[in-house]
């Protein structure tokens, strides 16, 4: 991991009737979309591999929580969404709607 990108966006709820489980996520758009994107593509042409469903290992740190995960191409906008697990949420005192500062290094 040696990029980085800074993002405030807001958090939002993903649901489905087909399952009972909802995910909080927020969507990385423009230029650190397109950041991301770029070293996904080198990494993929260095490597010669794909991530499952075109994801990114990254660090995310908001507030004072830091935590790995991955994003994942959103193909609604051609960003990538982030998903902010329940104990960031908690730990960060944050919920559905609230603008979120996010560091990412991926």
């Amino acid at each position: 991991m040696s990029e980085s990108v800074d993002v405030t966006a807001t958090l939002w709820i993903w649901t489905s009737p087909e399952a009972p489980a909802s995910w909080h996520f927020v969507t990385i758009e423009g230029e650190a979309a397109d950041a991301i994107r770029a070293t996904a593509l080198m990494r993929r042409l260095e490597g010669g591999q794909r991530r499952g469903w075109g994801s990114i290992r990254v660090s995310a740190t908001i507030g004072d929580t830091n935590w790995q995960t991955s994003v994942f191409p959103s193909r609604e906008n051609g960003g990538y969404l982030l998903p902010v697990k329940a104990a960031v949420r908690k730990a960060e005192s944050l919920a559905a709607g609230d603008e979120v500062s996010v560091h990412l290094r991926y």
